[in-house]
């Protein structure tokens, strides 16, 4: 479906902005088969603390558990009983065990069954499927992410990133819940990466942020599932403080920008850590979901990550008018820019992938 030659390539066709097929066929050929975040371990410090989740709430709506047990290790697990499938932990909770209060069946806090009511002389019981399913999973500093069936390692998603980064203080990144935000965006969630991937409507689209960039030394560098987008600042005052084991050092860098497949934006500034998540809905409904981790207070109002509200409101704005032109009988698809656009091709590549037979 795409050329991996972005001179000759040409963009997804429109109906995949559309269909509502498609969007279903994403769900377990794309979704369940990657990596998400799913818990911020800063919340599950203490031994015997359970985080109920829903991955990905209103597309995969996956129900999943993770613990901290008495010994200190992690766990995630299905949060859905193995006797008839109710879910099992409804909020946040410290407990030595769990019992499901359907029909009492006991697990301990690292998914193992312990005890259930009413099998008296089953024979074959109890047995392995009759523990909670452990949840592949994987933590970054202060994130554990998790995925139903991953179709790659989660180093080859993150390494790249892990290693640039690896100078900053992730352990001192603090939420900020008064700056979280949810957004609902009238279009499809591919248009919303579609435009998160590439600067060349900065100057269109974002008045404010193209005079915070030094658009002329625009970078895209691309890795197996994940790419990077380095912002120079215009103002070298709004820039980063680079450690000499940086590559980048001596160069004034604004923001990294890092898209992690299919879903998932990591935009590190001077003051902190923008988590942006884009959960699909409908065809054409996404909510995309900011994360603050503030590392320095004192810069946030500066620089490419001073106003994200606005920004996100642009972003929007234009990607509606796109899912309303993708409807068009007359347009099927474009060609890329290959100055600019490298994100969406490597992205578009990714989906031709995973959408295959």
């Amino acid at each position: 479906m795409i050329d991996s030659d972005i001179k000759r390539a040409r963009t997804l066709p429109a109906k995949i902005y559309r269909d509502p097929e498609i969007f279903e066929a994403q769900k377990e050929q794309i979704f369940a088969r990657s990596w998400q975040l799913v818990a911020d371990l800063d919340k599950l410090t203490m031994p015997g603390h359970a985080l109920p989740h829903t991955m990905l709430e209103g597309f995969l709506n996956e129900p999943i558990l993770v613990t901290r047990d008495n010994q200190d290790n992690l766990h995630c697990l299905s949060n859905v009983c193995t006797h008839r499938g109710s879910l099992l932990v409804e909020g946040e909770c410290h407990t030595q065990s769990f019992r499901c209060r359907y029909h009492g069946r006991r697990f301990g806090l690292d998914g193992c069954f312990l005890s259930t009511p009413g099998f008296d002389n089953v024979p074959d019981f109890p047995t392995s499927a009759d523990n909670l399913s452990k949840v592949p999973s994987a933590t970054w500093g202060k994130f554990m992410f998790a995925s139903i069936n991953p179709a790659f390692s989660f180093d080859e998603l993150i390494g790249d990133m892990r290693k640039r980064t690896e100078w900053m203080p992730l352990d001192k990144f603090i939420f900020d819940p008064a700056r979280a935000q949810n957004y609902i965006t009238k279009a499809n969630w591919a248009l919303y990466v579609d435009n998160y991937l590439e600067g060349f409507h900065v100057p269109y689209v974002h008045p404010a942020l193209a005079t915070a960039l030094d658009t002329r030394d625009y970078v895209t560098e691309l890795y197996p599932y994940s790419n990077m987008q380095l912002g120079v600042a215009a103002n070298p005052a709004d820039s980063f403080t680079l450690p000499e084991s940086s590559p980048d050092f001596g160069k004034h860098i604004a923001a990294y920008y890092y898209w992690v497949f299919p879903n998932m934006m990591f935009n590190f500034y001077p003051w902190g850590l923008s988590v942006n998540i884009v959960t699909p809905l409908a065809p054409d409904r996404t909510r995309i979901t900011f994360l603050p981790y503030v590392w320095d207070e004192s810069k946030i109002d500066d620089g490419a990550g001073s106003n994200l509200d606005r920004t996100e409101r642009e972003d929007e704005n234009i990607v509606e008018l796109v899912q309303k032109g993708v409807q068009s009988r007359f347009y099927e698809r474009g060609r890329y820019s290959p100055a600019w656009e490298p994100g969406p091709h490597h992205f578009h590549g990714l989906l031709s992938k995973f959408l295959s037979p």
